[in-house]
């Protein structure tokens, strides 16, 4: 049975959701075709008509995690618009964040691995960072409009690594130690 070229770029568009919910959950290698297909309710034939090699998509389900993480924090941003920093860090140091492996930021859950790949992948990644560094560095007060760029690259490294040691340590009071730790030492240093 053949398939309409919108039922098919809607076949395309429900894989490289999965597929970057899967990555997050498994990382690249550690999940196959066959499985992200499976994932996204299609058989393994369909994947080549859609995507030139698994590196292809990976680079595409990187892309769109790393929007979707974008989107959060605006999100986050709208619905405290007074305190664009503190919803950030209220969302991205939380517990509940913590534990959304599938669905949460893409750089704690893939950046190791994310090292390892092509630079499709690297791209992707890459492009997102900047984004979040064009955030924060908009959420910083500069004094007479100098730069806050190296102020940016420290919190986002920060609340990362906050962020990924919460989640490969088993004690759920250290981990929310480290996400609080990191929330308040981000805040002296903003206001600083």
């Amino acid at each position: 049975m053949r398939v309409s070229r919108v039922q098919a770029e809607e076949n395309r568009q429900a894989v490289i959701n999965v597929s970057g919910r899967l990555f997050r959950e498994h990382g690249f290698d550690g999940i196959g075709l066959k499985d992200l297909m499976k994932g996204a309710g299609l058989t393994q034939g369909a994947f080549y008509k859609q995507f030139t090699s698994k590196e292809d998509l990976a680079a595409q389900a990187s892309k769109r995690a790393m929007e979707s993480a974008g989107q959060r924090w605006v999100a986050a941003v709208a619905a405290n618009p007074d305190d664009p920093l503190g919803a950030v860090l209220g969302f991205y140091l939380s517990m509940e964040h913590s534990q959304e492996k599938m669905d949460g930021c893409p750089i704690a859950a893939l950046g190791s691995d994310a090292a390892r790949q092509g630079t499709g992948v690297k791209d992707s990644f890459e492009a997102g960072i900047k984004t979040h560094l064009e955030a924060l560095g908009s959420m910083l007060p500069g004094p007479d409009g100098e730069p806050t760029n190296g102020k940016a690259m420290a919190i986002l490294s920060t609340m990362l690594g906050a962020l990924t040691l919460s989640r490969v340590v088993n004690d759920p009071e250290l981990a929310q130690s480290f996400l609080t730790s990191a929330a308040h030492h981000i805040r002296e240093a903003v206001a600083t």
